[in-house]
């Protein structure tokens, strides 16, 4: 026995399966199912506010459809909800009547986006009240008359409606603790009451408002207002959507239910579709499409009973909106 060798066979030790990928696993599924609850219940809860209104409605001959997505987006300057200390503060004047400070067509599909400026006192026919101003159409019949108008002068068929009016616009802005605005030259208008110096600056909601209200005081009147509306509504949608506010609920919830409290859209429109809206006029912000404004041949005639109206140029407008129409890239007219 004691020249016999010995060997001890010891039983193996299972291996540890190693559980940190199925635990990896676990805890991304759980985050993206949580993600995915937090995006329904917003979705879900923004349904609920979103105001809605009749704006597009069919008659007879209206523009027939399109290449591409036409939005109608207005600034109303109603003052009915204003209180005489709010008109005094935000400069607004005056009593309830209705217009429209602000007309813009939004166009995106293979071409654009493109944001294209209507000045308010562009002098076109309006349906059963003969010509006027286009920002009239409003306070004559509301949204209906005003995007059968816009139709009818275009020749664009309209798919989609916003309108945010004057003390939403200013909730909005402070919401996301102000704007940031960068100006070539001081910006002074009494009468608006802006006050804003050369620069990069952040604007809060009432200096917003004065800077894309004021014209009296710009050597291009209200063709130079909406080139700072439609540089503010850019500024206003790219920050909104940042990633600092998206990513931060007591930013985001705060800007989200400003917005919706300040905007109106047709009853057929829904959050989804806004929310596309948004998105598109955020690529102007990172060099996408362009924005522009209709063509002018008169800036400012003088007629009868209406006083200064914008009169479009003939051929430069109708090209412009036939290039829309088609969704091609404007070539029609100068885009920045």
């Amino acid at each position: 026995m004691y020249g016999e060798s010995s060997t001890v066979y010891r039983a193996a030790r299972p291996r540890r399966r190693r559980r940190w990928p199925r635990v990896v696993i676990v805890v991304v599924l759980a985050v993206v199912l949580i993600a995915a609850a937090a995006v329904s219940a917003t979705y879900l809860w923004a349904g609920t506010r979103l105001q809605q209104t009749e704006a597009l409605t069919d008659y007879p001959d209206r523009p027939a459809h399109g290449e591409g997505t036409n939005w109608l987006i207005i600034g109303s300057d109603t003052r009915a909800d204003l209180t005489r200390e709010e008109r005094e503060e935000l400069h607004v004047g005056g009593g309830g009547q209705r217009n429209t400070d602000t007309v813009m067509v939004l166009h995106y599909g293979a071409a654009g986006p493109y944001l294209v400026s209507i000045p308010r006192d562009s002098y076109v026919p309006i349906p059963g009240h003969g010509k006027g101003k286009v920002n009239s159409a409003y306070a004559l019949g509301g949204a209906e008359l005003l995007t059968r108008t816009v139709e009818e002068a275009t020749g664009l068929r309209l798919d989609h409606y916003a309108e945010i009016d004057f003390l939403g616009f200013t909730h909005v802005v402070d919401a996301l603790d102000g704007v940031r605005i960068c100006l070539g030259e001081p910006l002074r208008d009494e009468k608006a009451g802006a006050d804003l110096d050369a620069g990069c600056q952040t604007l809060d909601g009432k200096q917003a408002l004065a800077f894309v209200r004021a014209r009296y005081s710009d050597p291009e009147g209200d063709l130079g207002r909406v080139k700072r509306q439609r540089k503010l509504l850019s500024a206003l949608v790219r920050e909104g959507t940042g990633a600092d506010v998206v990513a931060d609920p007591f930013r985001f919830y705060p800007f989200l239910g400003s917005a919706l409290d300040a905007v109106t859209v047709d009853r057929m429109d829904s959050v989804g579709s806004l929310t596309r809206m948004g998105w598109e006029i955020r690529g102007l912000t990172a060099g996408e499409g362009g924005t522009t404004t209709v063509p002018v041949a008169n800036p400012g005639l003088s007629v009868p009973g209406v006083g200064s109206v914008v009169v479009w140029h003939p051929s430069g407008s109708r090209a412009l909106f036939d290039q829309l129409r088609q969704d091609v890239p404007i070539t029609a007219t100068t885009v920045k």
